[in-house]
């Protein structure tokens, strides 16, 4: 492996702390020798030369954890990536470094790998979260300065620039970013029409939303609002509900070319008095429900049952939750009662960027290992697995919201789902990928907790300038 950057100065100390606190080709082109794609040059193997051998790593193992994922990596793509490049002339073996790891444990070998100069070519099962912790730790490099002509890809046409957020970094990208989800509102059709509301429901403020929860709270056992909060929610909470209503009120919980957190500022408080409004005095949303142990499965399963109205979720909801099939909370009758809105900012054009609506994302993708021998051909690698045919193959049996919107075009045959990929993909967000973030994210819980049992917005958005200060410094924080 080869050293293409001065590495950080990041000491072992600091690098055990991170890891605690860290969580196909269709290429068109690929027989145009002069289409930039980094294709070999067959001069430079001549035909006793070895293979080129690259090493791909999946968080994905066969018969265990994405067992899905494993199969497909090495039944199809490798071998049609490497009969691919063959037909090219280049003798391409792929080594499949599967693993069945919890996603922490993975990302600490990936992390101590990287550290020491080795590592797989490719790193799959990247969580986007964890992109600005490398890039800072100098384990992660920009694509364009391992292999330049990874900008000239086609793909990023196909990729809205706010996905391309969740494996960028400071404006830069660091790697291709795979399936991706977005939160909406879900809300019973059935319920609104009993309350006097429009069954083709959008609203375009925070005050609308509160507006349709008074009229559901006149149903009797109906809660008219669920909105995550309090820590029992966990992250849920910063997902669900924070962190879309803070990017309404046009803030970042970090600021990115300032390099600071938002503390206890006028946004701040704008969130924490929403979250106010629905468990306060006029009694929205059940505090109860959100300072429970099982809180989010019983918010699942009222919802369910048509005892909430309104409820703020991801696609992770219709596709896993209430899906007629699932499990959990399955609702037959849910293609025929279940409405979807986008989020609105807390007024027409208070989010970020000006937006009038707003969401949060999640997911993650590939990045390219800076200390490759062979970046090319690993780069090859992963415009493969990115490319049309190959995200059709894989997605054949299981349609997900991919990153690429020619082929969620195709593979998409779900209003709802179709919803999130071609409205509100184009409108998201994406947590930052910094070691302090699951720290600061739990201090978002407990000032939505403080509320939710009674504190003032004030009051529990000081609380959280204090636990901020205690974890980023107060020289890094925006008021």
């Amino acid at each position: 492996m080869k050293i293409y950057r001065k590495r950080g100065m990041l000491t072992a100390a600091v690098l055990a702390s991170a890891l605690v606190l860290a969580a196909c080709g269709d290429d068109a082109d690929a027989d145009d020798p002069d289409n930039g794609e980094a294709a070999p040059d067959e001069e430079e193997q001549p035909d006793d030369a070895a293979p080129v051998t690259i090493t791909l790593a999946e968080n994905a193992i066969r018969g265990g954890k994405n067992t899905e994922a494993a199969e497909w990596i090495e039944d199809s793509a490798i071998p049609e990536f490497e009969n691919m490049m063959a037909d090219e002339g280049v003798e391409v073996q792929v080594v499949f470094e599967g693993s069945g790891a919890d996603d922490e444990d993975y990302k600490t070998t990936i992390a101590l790998d990287l550290s020491t100069g080795g590592g797989p070519d490719v790193i799959g099962g990247f969580d986007g979260i964890w992109v600005g912790e490398f890039a800072q730790a100098d384990y992660i490099q920009p694509l364009e300065e391992i292999h330049p002509d990874s900008s000239a890809w086609d793909g990023w046409d196909q990729i809205p620039e706010a996905v391309q957020e969740n494996m960028s970094f400071e404006g830069q990208r660091y790697g291709i970013p795979g399936g991706t989800d977005g939160r909406v509102i879900y809300y019973n059709t059935e319920l609104f029409a009993e309350a006097g509301l429009p069954e083709d429901w959008q609203p375009t403020s925070w005050a609308e939303i509160l507006d349709a929860a008074r009229a559901l709270q006149q149903l009797d056992g109906v809660v008219p609002l669920q909105l995550n909060g309090g820590t029992a929610m966990g992250e849920a909470t910063t997902m669900q509900g924070f962190l879309p209503l803070l990017v309404g009120t046009g803030a970042h919980i970090y600021d990115e070319d300032a390099g600071t957190w938002q503390g206890a500022s006028p946004q701040m408080e704008q969130v924490l008095e929403f979250y106010a409004a629905v468990y306060g005095d006029e009694e929205l949303g059940d505090p109860l429900l959100q300072q429970e142990a099982a809180g989010r499965d019983n918010s699942f399963l009222m919802f369910s049952e048509g005892e909430i109205g309104m409820l703020i979720e991801g696609d992770y909801l219709w596709r896993s939750v209430i899906n007629p099939g699932s499990d959990l909370a399955p609702m037959e009758n849910r293609d025929d009662v279940i409405g979807w809105a986008m989020i609105p900012a807390m007024e027409p054009g208070a989010g970020v960027n000006g937006q009038d609506f707003v969401s949060m994302s999640g997911g993650g993708g590939r990045v390219l290992n800076p200390n490759s021998d062979n970046p090319e051909v690993a780069w090859r690698l992963m415009e493969f697995l990115e490319s049309p045919d190959a995200l059709f193959e894989r997605h054949a049996d299981d349609p997900r919201i991919t990153s690429r919107m020619d082929v969620n075009e195709q593979l998409i045959d779900d209003d709802m789902i179709s919803f999130i990929a071609e409205e509100v993909l184009p409108i998201t967000f994406y947590r930052p990928g910094l070691e302090e973030y699951p720290a600061v994210s739990i201090a978002l819980q407990e000032a939505t907790e403080a509320v939710v049992t009674g504190v003032s917005p004030e009051d529990a958005a000081a609380q959280y300038q204090s636990a901020l200060e205690g974890i980023v410094g107060a020289d890094n924080i925006t008021d």
